[in-house]
């Protein structure tokens, strides 16, 4: 490893916690924009349209995630790893099926994936509770606009 170029305002201990958290968080929302891409791409039937125009909305606002994340780990010292492989061998939430998907299952997965990527989000909310306050910050950000999306594609559903 290479020691980074960037000082820290974060203790060494505070740093490599809140660097985890930020590299996990990293690789879910590169998965999340992937995936959302991927059922983007393969929607089929009813309403297709509107779930089209959905997915493209969460992919995104994943995308923008994804940098704000990048850019704090930066600013902390801590270089990020948005490979193909590391998020391959390293994402935490739910796969998403191939080929084409009714409007209905692609609601009902991305709900799925949704609801474990705000669980493991809460999560890490907690934890960077003593570690840094500002990376909180981010991930509660992070939160409630997902937990949005959350919302809107769980009310196709009802």
């Amino acid at each position: 490893m290479t020691k980074s170029p960037i000082t820290s305002p974060l203790g060494d201990t505070e740093r490599e916690t809140t660097g985890a958290i930020l590299q996990a968080t990293l690789v879910d929302l590169v998965d999340l924009s992937l995936i959302a891409k991927q059922a983007h791409w393969n929607v089929v039937g009813p309403n297709f349209r509107s779930a089209h125009l959905q997915l493209d909305e969460l992919v995104s606002a994943a995308r923008q995630f994804t940098d704000d994340v990048a850019e704090r780990a930066n600013a902390i010292g801590i270089s990020p790893n948005g490979k193909a492989k590391t998020v391959v061998e390293s994402s935490g939430i739910p796969n998403y099926p191939d080929n084409w998907q009714n409007v209905e299952s692609t609601v009902a997965a991305i709900v799925e994936i949704l609801d474990a990527l705000i669980k493991r989000l809460r999560k890490r909310i907690e934890e960077t509770d003593k570690s840094d306050l500002v990376t909180q910050d981010l991930l509660i950000e992070i939160a409630r606009e997902l937990e949005k999306q959350h919302w809107m594609w769980q009310a196709q559903l009802a």
